[in-house]
């Protein structure tokens, strides 16, 4: 039988089609930097009873396999939660009964008593104080907490939320406070020198008020480049504020940036060096499910101009709070750990490479 011309002609595109779409299945998925695969953790961690918010990473350079996840439990009657790199809970040294713990960080070598004590600080919502505990035993060190943002008339500006801590040149230790909400006239957070109280605990004496405040939602995630000497802040659904650690170089803004293609909230911010002065700024889009990351050093002649390099998808749920350390933490984890919030009430360690892969690595 002859068939028409117009039939030969769509049935050969028909063929072609088919061919086209059995070759496509056949090959692998391409991705690009913007438009990665999902990351699969490679330890997810035991729950917490209510709400995991923010880690941080205590790293024991006697034995860096040793090493500690910290991580919150916000709720009113939340804890501090202590892991190890399995992800196993050590239910012995984790701290339970704090009032709405929010964020976490960890430095090392504060003085008490005339010895180096690394500590952990976390933020305690409902008594509007600071909790601080050596490591890595987790004993409290603040004689029952320490209160901040003293003489707000605002109650609501009492709420803290963000923490990081900053050790400069000297050694001298600061802990940077965020709250719930506060003012917009550019003393947003306080930050505040910790010292020995004479008898083995820390005492804080307010050392500034800086930082600029959008108003549109607020800001939680706060990270310190102690190398370079900047901090960094989330202004929620606007972008990273960038400033000086040190309170003698001045209260100016350095930067804002991040400020485009975020689909929500800017959250967790972390610093992972490959030496000194480079590595990545590390940003979650929360609910976009994924992490951007930034030039650390900025670029050449512009060290507050941060490039996006590279957006990751990955599997832990609205990422809240974040860190990373690239000191090597033994056979598990060559390269250190990035850890993340989920919000199925766990937190996820990844590899760094697994986020920066090896084309950002190598440079």
């Amino acid at each position: 039988m002859n068939l028409p011309a117009y039939k030969i002609t769509t049935l050969a595109f028909l063929a072609s089609v088919l061919v086209a779409c059995q070759d496509t299945e056949n090959k692998p998925t391409e991705t690009t930097p913007e438009q990665p695969a999902v990351l699969q953790p490679v330890v997810i961690t035991d729950t917490v009873p209510n709400d995991t918010d923010d880690p941080a990473v205590w790293i024991n350079h006697a034995n860096p396999a040793e090493s500690l996840i910290i991580g919150t439990d916000k709720d009113s009657s939340g804890g501090l939660y202590v892991f190890d790199l399995k992800g196993k809970m050590d239910t012995v040294r984790s701290v339970r009964g704090l009032g709405r713990p929010n964020n976490v960080d960890i430095e090392y070598g504060l003085i008490l008593n005339g010895k180096p004590v690394d500590i952990a600080v976390t933020t305690e919502r409902f008594t509007h104080k600071l909790r601080i505990y050596s490591l890595p035993d987790m004993k409290p060190v603040d004689n029952g907490g320490i209160p901040v943002f003293e003489g707000e008339k605002q109650p609501e500006f009492r709420d803290l939320m963000g923490i990081s801590l900053y050790k400069d040149p000297a050694g001298n230790i600061y802990a940077i406070a965020g709250r719930k909400t506060g003012p917009t006239d550019n003393t947003y957070l306080w930050q505040y020198l910790l010292k020995d109280d004479g008898k083995g605990n820390v005492k804080a004496e307010l050392a500034r008020k800086f930082g600029k405040y959008s108003g549109k939602k607020e800001i939680e995630a706060i990270a310190v480049d102690d190398k370079l000497g900047y901090i960094y802040y989330s202004d929620e659904q606007v972008g990273v504020r960038k400033y000086y650690a040190d309170p003698a170089k001045g209260n100016q803004e350095l930067a804002l940036f991040a400020d485009t293609g975020f689909a929500g909230d800017h959250e967790g911010i972390s610093i992972y060096s490959t030496s000194d002065s480079t590595g990545f700024i590390i940003v979650s889009d929360q609910q976009a499910d994924q992490f951007k990351i930034f030039a650390r050093e900025g670029t050449a002649g512009a060290p507050h101009q941060h490039t996006l390099l590279r957006t990751v998808k990955v599997a832990a749920h609205e990422s809240d709070g974040s860190e990373s350390v690239s000191v090597p933490l033994g056979p598990d984890f060559p390269k250190g750990i990035f850890v993340a919030m989920s919000d199925e009430r766990t937190f996820h360690y990844y590899k760094p490479e697994q986020l920066l892969g090896d084309s950002l690595l190598k440079k």
